[in-house]
């Protein structure tokens, strides 16, 4: 999922550092009313649920009978393979290193996947939800511009304070539940099937949080928050005493008494109180006889063997009225000659989330009750914490894998227990590896060159895990059932970082108060009133127009549209003389992409980036920086943030497809035609399929 990392940089960066977040949630506030009424209707709802359970079924099975009389399967089965690549998935292929994806091409077929403009998961997977172009379904990026200020904001989902409140001295009492606003637009075909009585269960498909109500079951997936309403913020702690600041996470200190070693988790802000200390949880670390170290927390103990991690950990943070609960996982990375420990970004309890993240509300933790305990932050895999070192290749490796297995319980189970419907689930550790190891892959190692040799088969050895997954679907697949195995996009190299805002401002596009060379984040310096475009977010530039950005200049009509061709012009085979290569081939118009009532708040171009070029980590946040071109010295080494062409995605199916170039739009009005109901005339996609 492209640049999840950029989303937790926003919204998870050092609290006492001061940087701006771009999505700040709404804190213990949140984490503390939604825990106290989540407990009570949660309670209600399964009471009503066991009472009403007899007469709902009875209706269900009747309205779904007659719902499937035109059906042409009676099962659909997605598995979404975030990332993965046509190129490598075919070279593996003939390698013979995917037997069951091979299989499933030989008895039934497969084909590049056409991606989205541009070529994001969040874009992406709304358009398979949806079957429609950006402009119809209003997700254009990971980011999106303020509408009231040029700072950046997660596209996909906004979580609010509670709308009424009530103060009493410095204390303010929130009366009701925080507000959750899902920001994708249209409808996905999981609600249309529903509206049939056709159920679907969907676990971890982006773009799904909050959940939808719908006749089915719903696990979410990205911009899931973290209790402290960041995208993710991990805990780093150590004996050493120094200062550092981290993008996505935060150092605290581990203070040594006597034997023991002592450390506070920080977690949710003050429920009632703004300025106040967030909440924590004081914690000990002992080393025993055996040499062993034990993590005592909460009154449990925990061994913390170096470099492994705990199971999830229950956590209670002590509000003022009650505790809100979260869970954690911890590891011990160094033991000598000081102590460091890192944290997992605390997450909803699955048990008890005090955010809705499922649907039925509690779909969460009855999986919990199944399976165990389980990762529900949007982005998992803790990126951030490899891009700055506090942990290392293996501790990523282990924590993508773990979150992998939860996920393989989830689709199994509902695999075993769905005869008629849609399963649908989506594994985004493919994503997550190839950003973070891509480096290995192209033999550009960044350290020894025994480190290079040791990780130089890790994506091979992911491609083979996601075909393991593949053989487990299979294992489910029968006459009536149809099994699509699917990307939303492949992988290029990241090497260079382009800052369009530098170039803009070096050719008179973009203006700086005082004669500044650099900006701040989010367009600090910026002088609106002489600036014509700029950049945010990882796919697009704006046109700074008059009448729609705050301080727009543009007069909107015939003089933004010149603006638009001469900045294609100029742009398109824009090129790295320091590297001798070309950093962008292609730019495209907006409006002659989409067509949709939310157009007005695409960018107005999209960059087709080349191979090894993305938007820089400076450009993505709003920032102006002195360079145009800069290496990328992060871990986070591959993307697709490019040209969309140059990215497609797989898709194998176990029945020969009719369509000659699919594309991601095409497989939500496949899934209704192959459930007998028609595809709204609203859909842009197309059925694969030529059926009777």
């Amino acid at each position: 999922m492209a640049a999840a990392v950029l989303v937790e940089a926003l919204a998870g960066g050092d609290r006492s550092s001061g940087t701006q977040l771009a999505y700040i949630g709404p804190g213990a506030g949140f984490a503390f009313l939604g825990s106290f009424l989540g407990l009570l209707s949660g309670f209600a709802l399964t009471i009503a649920s066991i009472l009403s359970w007899p007469f709902r079924m009875l209706y269900r099975s009747l309205r779904r009978s007659h719902g499937l009389e035109k059906a042409h399967a009676k099962k659909v089965i997605f598995l979404g393979l975030d990332g993965l690549d046509p190129r490598l998935t075919e070279r593996y292929m003939q390698e013979g290193k995917l037997p069951n994806l091979t299989r499933l091409r030989e008895t039934g077929s497969y084909s590049r996947l056409r991606t989205t403009f541009p070529s994001l998961s969040p874009v992406a997977w709304s358009t398979f939800a949806t079957g429609v172009n950006p402009a119809k379904h209003n997700i254009f990026d990971f980011l999106n511009r303020s509408t009231k200020a040029y700072v950046p904001e997660l596209s996909s989902a906004k979580v609010g304070r509670p709308r009424r409140s009530m103060k009493i001295g410095s204390w303010t009492i929130p009366l009701s539940r925080p507000t959750v606003e899902l920001r994708r637009k249209s409808q996905p075909f999981w609600k249309l099937l529903g509206d049939r009585y056709i159920g679907s269960t969907i676990i971890r498909v982006p773009i799904t949080f909050p959940p939808e109500k719908f006749n089915g079951r719903m696990l979410s997936a990205m911009s899931t928050p973290d209790l402290r309403g960041t995208q993710g913020s991990f805990s780093f702690f150590s004996t050493k005493l120094q200062q550092a600041t981290y993008e996505g996470g935060s150092r605290y200190p581990l203070r040594r008494e006597g034997n023991a070693i002592h450390g506070r988790l920080e977690g949710p802000d003050h429920p009632f109180e703004a300025g106040a200390a967030p909440l924590g949880i004081n914690f000990e670390v002992k080393q025993g006889t055996s040499g062993i170290y034990t993590l005592t927390i909460e009154g449990n103990d925990y061994p913390l063997p170096r470099g492994e991690y705990t199971p999830w950990i229950k956590l209670g943070f002590r509000a003022p009225i009650g505790k809100v609960p979260g869970i954690a996982r911890f590891m011990l990375t160094a033991s000598e000659p000081e102590v460091t420990l890192y944290v997992t970004p605390v997450q909803l309890d699955p048990e008890n989330p005090a955010l809705p993240i499922s649907h039925p509300s509690y779909y969460a933790s009855y999986l919990a009750k199944l399976l165990g305990t389980y990762s529900t932050l949007g982005m998992a895999e803790d990126t951030w914490a490899l891009n700055e070192g506090i942990i290392d290749e293996d501790a990523f490796l282990k924590q993508a894998y773990l979150t992998m297995e939860e996920r393989e319980g989830m689709f199994v189970s509902a695999l075993e227990k769905t005869r008629r419907g849609v399963v649908a689930c989506v594994f985004d550790t493919s994503d997550r590896v190839q950003h973070m190891f891509f480096r290995y892959l192209e033999g550009e190692s960044r350290g020894a060159d025994s480190e290079h040799s040791r990780y130089q088969k890790t994506i091979e050895d992911l491609y083979q895990r996601m075909d393991r997954l593949a053989g487990i679907a299979m294992q489910h697949v029968d006459k009536d059932t149809i099994l699509f195995v699917l990307s939303d996009h492949g992988f290029c190299s990241f090497r260079r970082g382009v800052n369009l805002n530098a170039w803009l401002l070096k050719n008179g596009y973009l203006a700086m108060k005082n004669g500044a060379s650099e900006s701040g984040p989010s367009f600090q310096g910026v002088d609106w009133s002489r600036t014509r475009a700029y950049t945010l977010g990882l796919g697009g530039l704006y046109v700074n127009t008059k009448g729609r950005e705050p301080e727009g200049i543009v007069k909107p009509g015939p003089e933004a549209e010149a603006l638009r061709q001469e900045l294609i012009g100029k742009l398109a085979g824009l090129r790295d003389e320091e590297c001798d290569d070309v950093a962008i081939g292609q730019v495209y118009a907006s409006n002659a992409l989409y067509q949709g009532p939310y157009l007005n708040a695409a960018p107005d171009l999209i960059i087709g980036y080349n191979n090894g070029y993305r938007t820089s980590w400076d450009a993505a946040v709003g920032k102006v920086s002195a360079e145009i071109f800069e290496h990328n010295h992060k871990a986070w080494s591959g993307d697709h943030c490019v040209d969309p062409h140059l990215v497609p995605g797989v898709l194998f199916c176990n029945r020969s497809m009719d369509a000659a170039d699919p594309g991601i739009e095409d497989l939500a009005p496949t899934t209704l035609s192959l459930f007998g109901v028609p595809a709204p005339a609203w859909m842009d996609g197309k059925r694969i399929f030529n059926l009777a």
